[in-house]
């Protein structure tokens, strides 16, 4: 029975635990909403999405990487409130209109600093504006979420403070009075359904005349409302009553503001929600060093190359090159166990998935992956008991599954390709399943132990062997991938290795026969004539940089000295010219003199005529000294290394920002202000960027080391990014609250948290009077329930 696509798709994602990486990049979204969408994410398979979403992700990285202040806040969600504003008579509480409008002001935010810049592409699509949704309801709430003192509430306010007091004033009688103290069984009065009630002791609960609202668990005490405070308990729950139902008509007039513009609300929260999707995964990229990977320049060009490519969810993982050049789409790797075969096929699958779903991958620039329309992998030991279905089995019904879907443009992936059954019969399967996928033109990368295998790939036309490096002298692997050269399993050393009597690897050995034994001493052969070559190649590539270096000097030294030849030509062009000068006036007084003695009008011209000829030659050589000067100019200007030249020109080769991703120099952007910034194409992506965020390819610089983060981001270690006030006294908290502030304003901590706890309220009201009156706090805002809700408050310092 044929596996839809969709499951095939799914159960590939499983293998290559791409949710794990979804998961990690969810965790930089600053909103529960916004995680939950990148979590249940799936890789896009249409080109022209994937591109849109990458040119996106890749404008919000230029954006952070560029910008001295990013938006921080939390976004409540909100989407479940959108059906209840569509209730006609539906009401809004209280903390759910604050969520809105904190959402719809914060989110104005983000709108505002992605959107400021001329070049934001495709983020530029129109959203609307709720400004003043956020208006009517911080009109009613202020900007901790409580309700606004306005003038409805005003005068009921006062009536049930007025009653209060009379009812303390009443209450404090028998408190006060020495006959009833005695019959009381605390002197601080109680509550009761919203009644102010007496604890009295049971043996004098007829002394006190009143209403007995309940009688304690011990039967002990019993709480009596004194007759005398009936009537205020009356007044004083019918005022609340007021008040309830005043704050009830306000949020109805609010809920009715709202839902009126419900369908631009929900266009501006799924524009956000989007938007915030796209800065995590930006936010996800620059966290891993990641960058985008580039597109075969030409369709007859279907190279595969990853440099340096790091697992991003193995720790201390080692990079690995992985390399399908020219007209190669089948890749055999063979190898030792443990040696990294499986991991290279990990890899290469999840980076795949990875570039489908606006993620830039920790790969070396130069990386070259191309796009999919389909990504199955078939990897590990699915045996199933429950099903029947044995490990070979498995194997078998998940390619037999992927053999039906794959296309040419589909990436297929197969780790050891014909196991888990007789070896002769399983190595058949496995050639026959890759003639058939060959055949459909699919690019394919399998893992094999199979010897039969690996003369395969160099019989076949588009096939390339591949190893994974194994130290013969260690008996470990080095994870490098090296193409071109079949590997040994390696069995028996690692079987010795790993605690295998010695008597039986070696009676091991005399097993294996004579022609199984030239294979590998030919395979062995092969190896180190392939490391020796690398090594020669990699001297070459040393040498003839040492070469290029050596001859930049010595044409520079050459060009200094013309251009101290050039100098001096010119010292004795000026002297000449002040001898011309001079000789001008000289000749022009003998021709005065020579008119005077009566000289005819022909030798005066002829004198005339040598003088200008002699000025025009003068000039002319001037001319040729100041080209010649300009032409060596240049030269030297060309011959000095890309990162001390700092002009920048159309067709020159970048790097942008600090995730040095390589770009083109397209053309001045004529519409940035001073003219500063060009259009640098990357990919298949064309963004303005400032002058200051290139820099030439291959200069000094290219990369910031990881130094230069750990220095900036330990400058805030001078201050907490919680501050824990629980059970001080009101003076130290406050003086706690101070020096925290002071630290984190000179180490350049913007945000932090307060615990202070609920309790009384008085530390509460201590730290909001004095962030209140703080002129270096920007805003303050009790934290979201599930992280404290009143109990903890989070700063904004300007």
């Amino acid at each position: 029975m044929k596996i839809k696509k969709d499951l095939l798709t799914a159960k590939t994602l499983t293998l290559l635990e791409y949710s794990t990486v979804m998961e990690k990049a969810a965790s930089f979204a600053l909103s529960d909403e916004a995680a939950a969408l990148i979590k249940n994410e799936k890789p896009v398979f249409d080109f022209c999405r994937a591109e849109e979403t990458k040119t996106k992700v890749l404008y919000i990285m230029a954006r952070i990487n560029n910008s001295d202040s990013v938006p921080g806040s939390w976004l409540p969600s909100i989407g479940f409130l959108m059906p209840k504003l569509g209730v006609e008579g539906a009401v809004l509480e209280i903390d759910e209109a604050y969520a809105i409008g904190l959402f719809v002001q914060r989110g104005t935010e983000l709108k505002d600093w992605l959107l400021n810049k001329e070049d934001s592409g495709a983020l530029s699509e129109s959203s609307p504006d709720c400004k003043t949704i956020a208006a009517d309801i911080f009109r009613v709430l202020d900007k901790e979420g409580k309700m606004r003192d306005l003038p409805p509430l005003r005068a009921i306010k006062r009536r049930i403070k007025s009653l209060n007091r009379e009812l303390e004033v009443s209450i404090s009688h028998y408190i006060s009075d020495d006959e009833t103290r005695k019959m009381l069984q605390s002197a601080v009065p109680s509550q009761r359904d919203g009644r102010t009630v007496l604890a009295v002791k049971v043996n004098f609960r007829g002394r006190i005349k009143g209403i007995v609202h309940e009688v304690s668990s011990s039967g002990q005490t019993v709480f009596v409302e004194p007759l005398d405070v009936v009537e205020k308990n009356n007044e004083l729950l019918v005022e609340k009553r007021n008040l309830d139902a005043e704050i009830i008509k306000i949020m109805r007039e609010l809920t009715i503001c709202v839902a009126a513009q419900r369908a631009e609300l929900e266009n501006f929260h799924r524009w956000v929600i989007e938007s915030e999707c796209l800065r995590a995964k930006a936010k996800y990229s620059i966290n891993t060093k990641g960058q985008f990977t580039a597109q075969n320049s030409s369709e007859h060009d279907d190279s595969l190359l990853l440099k340096q490519a790091r697992h991003p969810m193995l720790k201390n993982a080692v990079p690995i090159d992985l390399a399908m050049k020219g007209n190669t789409r089948t890749l055999i790797i063979t190898g030792p166990n443990t040696g990294g075969k499986t991991v290279a096929l990990k890899t290469l699958g999840l980076f795949a998935l990875m570039n489908q779903s606006g993620l830039a991958l920790p790969v070396d620039e130069g990386s070259i992956l191309p796009f999919f329309d389909g990504i199955y992998a078939d990897i590990g030991d699915e045996q199933s008991i429950k099903q029947s279905l044995s490990t070979f089995s498995a194997h078998i019904s998940n390619i037999a599954a992927i053999v039906s879907n794959a296309t040419e443009k589909s990436l297929v992936l197969l780790d050891e390709l014909g196991s888990g059954t007789d070896p002769a019969e399983g190595g058949a399967i496995a050639m026959a399943v890759l003639d058939y996928l060959i055949e459909k033109k699919s690019r394919m990368v399998v893992t094999t132990h199979h010897g039969i295998l690996k003369n395969y790939g160099y019989t076949r036309h588009g096939v390339e062997n591949a190893s994974v490096e194994f130290n013969a002298q260690t008996l470990s692997p080095t994870y490098k991938v090296i193409n071109g050269v079949p590997g040994e399993s390696r069995a028996l050393d690692i079987a010795g290795r790993n605690g295998l009597g010695t008597k039986i690897v070696e009676k091991a050995r005399s097993y294996l026969d004579e022609e199984k034994s030239d294979v590998s001493a030919l395979i062995k052969g092969l190896r180190e004539k392939h490391l020796e070559l690398h090594g020669l190649e990699n001297k070459n590539k040393s040498e003839e940089i040492k070469l290029r270096e050596t001859r930049r000097k010595a044409d520079l030294k050459e060009l200094s000295l013309k251009q101290k030849e050039a100098e001096l030509k010119r010292d004795a062009a000026g002297k000449l010219r002040l001898l011309l000068n001079e000789s001008r006036k000289t000749l022009e007084n003998l021709v005065r003199e020579i008119k005077e003695d009566g000289v005819d009008r022909e030798k005066t011209r002829r004198v005339k005529d040598f003088l200008n000829e002699l000025a025009h030659n003068v000039e002319e050589e001037n001319n040729v000294l100041e080209k010649e000067e300009l032409a060596i100019r240049e030269q030297l200007r060309s011959t000095e290394s890309p990162a001390a030249s700092a002009g920048f020109a159309p067709g020159m080769e970048v790097f942008i920002g600090l995730s040095k991703q390589r770009g083109t120099i397209l053309r001045l952007d004529k519409k940035s202000a001073g003219g500063n910034s060009w259009i640098v194409e990357t990919g298949s992506l064309k963004i303005s960027f400032p002058e200051k965020d290139l820099s030439p390819a291959g200069g000094a610089g290219a990369e910031k080391t990881a130094g230069g983060w750990a220095a900036e981001l330990g400058s805030s270690a001078g201050a907490v990014f919680e501050l824990k006030l629980l059970g001080m006294r009101l003076e130290d908290a406050m003086e706690a609250l101070r020096r925290q502030i002071e630290a984190a304003a000179l180490s350049g901590l913007k945000a932090f948290s307060v615990i202070h706890g609920k309790g009384d309220g008085i530390l509460q009201k201590g730290v909001h009077d004095y962030l209140k009156n703080d002129p270096s706090v920007e805003e303050y805002y009790f934290s979201r329930p599930e992280l404290g809700g009143f109990g903890r408050t989070e700063v904004i310092l300007r």
